[in-house]
């Protein structure tokens, strides 16, 4: 059981070291077995994330007499650089490649050029100011009720990212995702039901009004993943590290719009 505990916790530190900014000075194994485990808590990664999110717009809230506007940029600028901009970074190749319409062995080797293209920065331009202007929004009215499914977001958005490692095919065997996918086990979709179970019976204890919102939350990320996935095979025949980090932005960012219309709806 401690061995066990062990190697969740050292999962976390994993994710935390390849997807965030939070400096992790240690020597990690990276071995099949603990790349299982980091697949495993990939959605307790997003848990963290969305911690500090929420924590830090509730104290820029309440110990701050900042506008909504500069809360809304510090949280903005959070955003970035809590991930490393890592997912933007392909979230940038991934648009460069798609918007070549070229065949996918093509969108790949452009994925793999450093340089970037008009349609990357184009398109990051576009993400960023429709996150921004979302994050305002939802600024302007927001209550306990929104600063609990700000949680959310990353978390689903994490979890995605295990589910495509797990379904779908690389396409290439040297990029990061190949190097993740050793991670795969039958197990994974059964560890991510109960942490959805488990989230699910906190927000009932919470607030129980709110789980209708929890639930098309999960309904959203479980449709749009779909599309994703079907998007990923069909344009670049399977995952690279760049689709990845695109999925997760986007995924995320999706889940922001649909706070602002739960918020909008009185749902949330």
């Amino acid at each position: 059981m401690l061995y066990k505990i062990r190697l969740f916790l050292t999962g976390i530190l994993v994710n935390l070291q390849f997807f965030t900014s939070i400096p992790i000075n240690a020597s990690l194994s990276l071995d099949q077995n603990q790349l299982k485990y980091a697949l495993r808590t990939f959605p307790l990664l997003g848990l963290i994330q969305g911690g500090i999110y929420a924590a830090f717009l509730f104290g820029l809230q309440s110990f701050t007499p900042l506008t909504d506007l500069m809360m809304a940029l510090f949280l903005w600028l959070l955003l970035i650089i809590l991930s490393g901009g890592i997912h933007l970074d392909g979230w940038i190749d991934t648009s460069d490649a798609y918007f070549s319409y070229k065949d996918p062995e093509k969108r790949l080797a452009i994925m793999k050029d450093p340089r970037v293209g008009a349609f990357g920065v184009l398109s990051v331009i576009v993400f960023l100011f429709t996150r921004f202007i979302v994050l305002y929004e939802l600024i302007q009215a927001a209550h306990l009720n929104a600063l609990l499914f700000i949680i959310f977001i990353p978390f689903l958005g994490k979890m995605l990212l295990g589910v495509l490692l797990q379904l779908l095919p690389p396409a290439r065997t040297d990029g990061m995702a190949s190097f993740f996918q050793q991670g795969k086990s039958s197990s994974l979709f059964g560890v991510y039901a109960i942490y959805l179970v488990l989230i699910g019976a906190c927000v009932t204890w919470l607030q129980i009004s709110c789980l209708p919102a929890y639930v098309l939350f999960i309904g959203v990320t479980l449709i749009t993943g779909f599309f994703i996935a079907k998007f990923i095979t069909k344009n670049f025949i399977g995952l690279t590290g760049d689709t990845l980090g695109a999925s997760s932005e986007g995924m995320e960012l999706l889940l922001w719009l649909t706070l602002l219309l739960l918020h909008s709806c009185a749902m949330v």
